[in-house]
């Protein structure tokens, strides 16, 4: 049995943010164009700007996967999201398209007045984690949910291969400092 299956998500999100940077991008062109004499510094401060967003939210959703380890469930959604879940710490996990939720949004949202974070990528394949007890997010300002809802591309092999680990033996759990940090 391999350490680590990786599972890739949706890139809707990836798209609609290329757009909007080429829009911003579009904008600035065309400010600087019309403005008789537009500070060298501003469009250099705003170019390192609109790079690092590109990078940041454009380019690290790319190279990033869901994991599902021996003991754990890795939610990652490019740099600025990471969730580690232990099995223990999993109520339940069902597919999440018969929820009857009208609108997913795309990206780390959590609504007010719902226990639901949503970390998608794309519409397609959702699946609902369900959590034992409410967990904080930092990505979400702070506020717990109990249940994350997320989407992988290949939905059925994700749902079969986390249900094959969560039924296996739990390995052995090591008794030094921070043990549930490792794999």
């Amino acid at each position: 049995m391999p350490k680590r299956l990786t599972f890739a998500y949706g890139r809707a999100q990836v798209i609609s943010r290329t757009f909007f940077l080429l829009g911003l991008i579009a904008l600035l062109v065309i400010t600087v164009a019309i403005t008789p004499s537009f500070p060298g510094l501003t469009i250099a401060i705003l170019g390192v700007v609109l790079a690092a967003y590109f990078l940041l939210f454009t380019v690290s959703p790319l190279i990033t996967q869901h994991w599902v380890t021996r003991s754990r469930l890795i939610l990652r959604q490019g740099w600025y999201f990471r969730a580690v879940i232990p099995f223990s710490d999993i109520e339940s996990i069902t597919s999440a398209d018969d929820a009857g939720r009208t609108r997913v949004p795309l990206g780390i949202h959590r609504p007010l007045g719902q226990p639901a974070l949503f970390v998608t990528g794309g519409r397609t394949g959702l699946v609902s984690v369900r959590l034992r007890r409410p967990r904080k997010f930092w990505q979400a300002f702070g506020l717990s949910a109990t249940e994350i809802i997320f989407d992988v591309t290949n939905r059925e092999g994700f749902l079969a291969a986390l249900n094959e680990r969560r039924a296996s033996f739990p390995p052995v759990q090591a008794d030094r400092a921070h043990a549930e940090l490792r794999d």
